[in-house]
């Protein structure tokens, strides 16, 4: 059995999704709704990634942010997430216990990710932020069905301690072609499986739109397959990681209107390279996401 064979297995069960995929998203949700006006009908939140301004402080990332009018700053640690809050923003994703390369798709990676796991949950719950990154890792010659079968059995150690610490947890899909070379958890296919497989509603897949469209295209089709499992979106332009502007192929309001259809009423984190003027391309960015 080759491995499109071994994914469809996994598609059997699609019409149970829905049953299963409670979005941790929307249990967070009264914990940051808190920051918003009650009069807020926006379809969508929107959030920028801290890395992607790292030649800013934290703090002038906040006070950016608020002068675009921003609801949060993704992928941050607990003493970032502490600013943020008490800026009265949200961190709706922190950063976890795995890095890129070296993640749970590798056994012997397993107990120093609980480790640090055991130590970073209880700070990020702390902190306030409801879901917490992590990623497959590195192929380095490991198939991709017996790295998906390590990843099950590292999230069924993970999810308990983030359980004790009312977190969810999401896995980024990557692209392999461009910015991150030999990644195992690099098509929307793979990550459902995972999710399948794993069948918590504690656990779903960070959906980035720049990358799954470097690997597959059709990323609207993408949506629609994988919304139950969806927790936390990320933007780009293709190519390049730009702005979204007209210089990149992805029509970003159409995207945004086919995830409101989904149901979706989380967070669309950016996480795009300035190129000119951050603040300009932070607010057409937010303007291109409305959902409307």
């Amino acid at each position: 059995m080759d491995r499109r064979q071994v994914l469809a297995v996994g598609f059997l069960a699609a019409a149970a999704r829905g049953a299963h995929a409670v979005s941790v998203a929307a249990e967070a949700a009264p914990q940051s709704r808190g920051f918003f006006a009650k009069d807020d009908e926006r379809q969508l939140r929107q959030s920028v990634a801290r890395w992607c301004l790292n030649a800013m402080t934290i703090e002038q990332v906040i006070d950016l942010a608020k002068s675009v009018r921003l609801d949060g700053i993704d992928l941050l640690d607990p003493a970032d997430i502490q600013k943020v809050r008490a800026a009265k923003l949200a961190c709706p994703v922190a950063n976890g216990p795995t890095t890129i390369a070296d993640g749970l798709n590798r056994l012997e990676h397993h107990d120093d990710i609980l480790k640090r796991a055991e130590i970073l949950f209880p700070q990020i719950s702390a902190a306030g932020a409801p879901l917490v990154i992590v990623f497959a890792g590195n192929r380095r010659g490991l198939d991709d069905v017996k790295g998906l079968q390590n990843c099950v059995t590292g999230l069924k150690r993970l999810l308990p301690i983030a359980q004790k610490s009312n977190l969810g947890v999401v896995m980024e899909l990557l692209n392999s072609r461009v910015d991150h070379k030999d990644h195992m958890g690099d098509h929307t296919d793979w990550g459902l499986q995972l999710c399948e497989t794993v069948g918590d509603h504690r656990f779903g897949l960070l959906f980035d739109i720049y990358h799954m469209q470097i690997m597959e295209g059709d990323v609207i089709r993408s949506i629609q397959k994988a919304a139950p499992w969806i927790l936390h979106y990320h933007t780009a332009g293709v190519p390049g990681r730009g702005p979204l502007d007209t210089q990149q192929e992805l029509y970003y309001p159409a995207i945004m209107r086919a995830i409101v259809a989904t149901g979706y009423r989380g967070f669309i984190g950016h996480e795009f390279m300035p190129s000119k003027d951050p603040k300009a391309e932070l607010r057409a960015a937010i303007a291109a996401c409305a959902g409307d």
